[in-house]
């Protein structure tokens, strides 16, 4: 359902972001992208966007896209994302996340944007007591990842109260795959997640994947989380949008399937699939990884009306591992 002007993703030359820029042109939005491609690679995807090379904590750069592209809403997805890091660079993160997000919706108010999705993380439940989680479970992050991405949830809820700015904050558990149809996956660099890294094993590009602590309080003694494939969690935007669109009030949201999967058992899907061994090693425990994470859903099915088409591991790992394949054969200069 779209409206007269456009939509902003920040982070749209992004692993997720790219996903949902396919999401939005599929039900018809024109998409301007916003990204400092630090990370983000453009693809022929791309095309049909307007493209802002730039900073989200660059105010005017920010106010100018707003302003010529006739923006009416924002998904920002802008940030820095892995958890561990944050524990060695904690400062990057506050920046990154938190100040940039400040300068971010202070243009958004500026130009009256009528509706936010924010890109959130189960990081911010830390270590729950209670699986799944629900969204109004305790938030007590346990790195500076969780923390920077509750306090720009904060800001965005004491924003919204006092200016006209419904949101949806969509709080991520793992997100996995890549588009079905080839046209978007995990880039080559940045953050490298337990799919990616043991399907690099299974292909050779690396020796072996070491799993991060063997004595969790799990059934298997590794961490359990919950995986989304990316394109159902671009669907989740797409929905969002058209909620606050129609009137919708604003939430908060996991975005999840309510099903967990340790490490051990993601490794042996991936050999299952790529009919491949995965050699992996013990490792230390890294600091800010909780033992479990696994989403409550029943909110954001219930009202977004949100049925993810690919709830299914090994269709994860196999869309993800076509995609990774594909990659290997692409010359080098054809790879955006």
């Amino acid at each position: 359902m779209s409206a007269p002007g456009s939509v902003l993703v920040t982070g749209g030359a992004g692993y997720i972001g790219s996903h949902v820029v396919l999401a939005l042109r599929a039900a018809g939005w024109p998409v301007v992208v916003l990204d400092d491609l630090s990370t983000g690679r453009l693809r022929p995807l791309h095309r049909d966007c307007a493209l802002v090379i730039g900073d989200v904590a660059d105010r005017d750069t920010v106010a100018a896209a707003l302003r010529r592209y006739d923006v009416v809403a924002v998904i920002h997805l802008a940030a820095s994302i892995v958890a561990p890091a944050s524990v060695r660079r904690p400062l990057p993160y506050y920046r990154n996340n938190l100040a940039a997000s400040l300068a971010l919706l202070e243009a958004c108010v500026r130009h009256g944007v009528a509706a936010f999705v924010l890109s959130s993380t189960a990081a911010v439940y830390g270590s729950p007591t209670r699986s799944p989680v629900a969204e109004d479970a305790p938030t007590v992050p346990i790195n500076p990842y969780g923390w920077s991405k509750l306090m720009v949830e904060r800001l965005l809820a004491d924003a919204a109260s006092v200016h006209d700015l419904p949101f949806v904050v969509l709080r991520y558990f793992n997100v996995a795959g890549a588009d079905p149809e080839g046209r978007a996956g995990q880039a080559e660099t940045g953050p490298a997640h337990l799919v990616r890294v043991a399907l690099d094993v299974a292909l050779g590009r690396r020796p072996e994947l070491p799993i991060y602590g063997i004595d969790y309080p799990t059934a298997d003694g590794t961490c359990v989380r919950d995986f989304v494939h990316v394109s159902d969690l671009a669907e989740a935007h797409r929905a969002a949008l058209d909620h606050l669109l129609a009137g919708g009030a604003s939430a908060v949201l996991n975005c999840g399937y309510g099903r967990g999967f340790s490490v051990r058992q993601v490794v042996a899907a991936v050999e299952r699939v790529t009919g491949r061994r995965v050699a992996t090693r013990p490792a230390p425990r890294r600091p800010g990884d909780a033992a479990e994470v696994v989403a409550d859903a029943s909110r954001i099915r219930a009202l977004l009306g949100w049925r993810p088409r690919f709830d299914d591991l090994e269709l994860m790992i196999a869309h993800a591992f076509a995609w990774r394949r594909r990659r290997a054969v692409e010359p080098r200069d054809a790879r955006g």
